[in-house]
């Protein structure tokens, strides 16, 4: 994933959005995640494995890589708004190209489109063997300026 787009610069960085991740959202003391890296339009996280996360047949669930999509998304629509939190999933299309074999996964998040109500990003996910198991994309919609308060 081209992760070259110097018009967006990042406004907070790895530790401050996985601040504000694991402080809003409960379910992210449930998974291992780290937030790796953030640079211009770019969030790269590591979302640490677990037996939960196996599906039948061995692979990673198709749930838990969208849950890791939709971290990433936030991850990467946070850097680049000084920590929004209020801005919500509007839509998410997946398109899983592969077995996610078990072990730790590779997120990278890439903004597309940051607009004042709309934030327009793509994701890609490589499992433990650095093959490239889902690609997503997805829009957030972000509360007006003067509407709704951030979490605090």
């Amino acid at each position: 994933m081209d992760s070259s787009n110097n018009t967006l610069q990042p406004r907070l960085d790895a530790a401050a959005v996985e601040t504000i991740i694991r402080r809003g959202l409960p379910i992210a003391e449930r998974t291992d995640f780290s937030i790796v890296r953030i640079g211009p339009g770019v969030a790269e996280m590591r979302f640490g494995y677990a037996a939960w996360m196996v599906r039948p047949g061995g692979s990673v669930s198709g749930p838990v890589l969208m849950m890791a999509t939709d971290t990433a998304m936030y991850a990467v629509l946070l850097a680049h708004t000084q920590g929004e939190e209020m801005a919500l999933t509007s839509d998410l299309t997946f398109h899983f190209l592969g077995r996610a074999r078990p072990g730790d996964l590779r997120v990278m998040a890439r903004l597309l489109k940051l607009g004042r109500r709309v934030a327009v990003m793509e994701v890609e996910i490589r499992d433990v063997a650095d093959t490239l198991v889902m690609h997503a994309s997805g829009t957030y919609m972000r509360p007006p300026a003067a509407g709704l308060k951030q979490l605090s």
